[in-house]
């Protein structure tokens, strides 16, 4: 009998906690939920989700809300924490030992991936980002990001088989004292490219600038800062004005999405 494949990929650090990525799930739920429900058996894998089953068992709580019908499997790529995890199965979630080749029964309609990337080199960060689109369903999406530990600052992209869509930033208003602090977020293939000449750090600057020129609505809360700041920025920059990637309901969340396009790597 041959021997099972090496899982492809390298054992992240793990850490984990509760609630590290609401902020993501929340944005999972709310734009692809629709997708999720109208699917055939869709199934959700959550990639990496480090020493703890708990940011697994989460996804699936919320996702079960809005798309009933929704299986997630958590995979991970060290063999002592698929043990740990497995007493925790249930109808509808299971773990399974595996890296970015994704060992399932049938294409993901949805990958999650956070803090997974960070510990590659950028041209590997593009690479597997390659890879695990190839693995989705037709119309899947893959939403890979990177999330401060306890979850109060966080960057995703959101991909499709035809390459990256959007570029989402999140955070809690009380965790950030200008836009910009969200860069350490980045993920792998945008975080190296923060320099003068790049979008990214053009995008970055010009929301520390609407920032500082919404000073004034500060004193109604930091929430309202925010949303001025939004404005003035979807003057220069494409704000996505409306739901389910925009809207007031979205920026209320210190949740930013633009499309990648405006970010992209030149």
């Amino acid at each position: 009998m041959a021997r099972p494949a090496k899982p492809v990929g390298t054992i992240t650090r793990g850490t984990t906690g509760h609630n590290r990525l609401r902020r993501g799930d929340r944005w999972i739920a709310a734009v692809h939920g629709r997708l999720l429900r109208a699917a055939e058996r869709p199934l959700v894998v959550d990639l990496g989700y480090g020493a703890s089953h708990t940011t697994t068992l989460e996804l699936f709580t919320r996702l079960r809300r809005v798309a009933p019908g929704v299986e997630v499997m958590g995979i991970e790529i060290d063999p002592e924490r698929v043990a740990l995890a497995r007493p925790y199965e249930r109808e509808g979630l299971s773990f399974r030992l595996g890296g970015f080749e994704l060992p399932v029964p049938r294409p993901p309609t949805l990958v999650r991936a956070f803090n997974v990337l960070r510990q590659y080199a950028e041209d590997e960060a593009w690479h597997y980002w390659d890879v695990l689109r190839g693995r989705l369903a037709p119309d899947g999406v893959l939403v890979e990001g990177t999330s401060s530990e306890n979850g109060r600052r966080a960057v995703w992209v959101g991909l499709t088989a035809q390459g990256p869509q959007t570029v989402t930033f999140s955070a809690r208003f009380a965790d950030f004292e200008r836009p910009s602090d969200l860069a350490d977020r980045l993920p792998k293939t945008l975080i190296h490219r923060n320099v003068p000449g790049e979008r990214i750090h053009a995008f970055l600057s010009d929301f520390d600038r609407a920032w500082a020129v919404s000073a004034p609505y500060g004193a109604h809360g930091r929430r309202q800062r925010w949303l001025a700041a939004i404005g003035e920025l979807s003057r220069t920059w494409p704000v996505p004005a409306h739901p389910p990637l925009g809207g007031v309901a979205r920026w209320r969340l210190g949740e930013l999405t633009l499309p990648w396009s405006a970010v992209a790597p030149r």
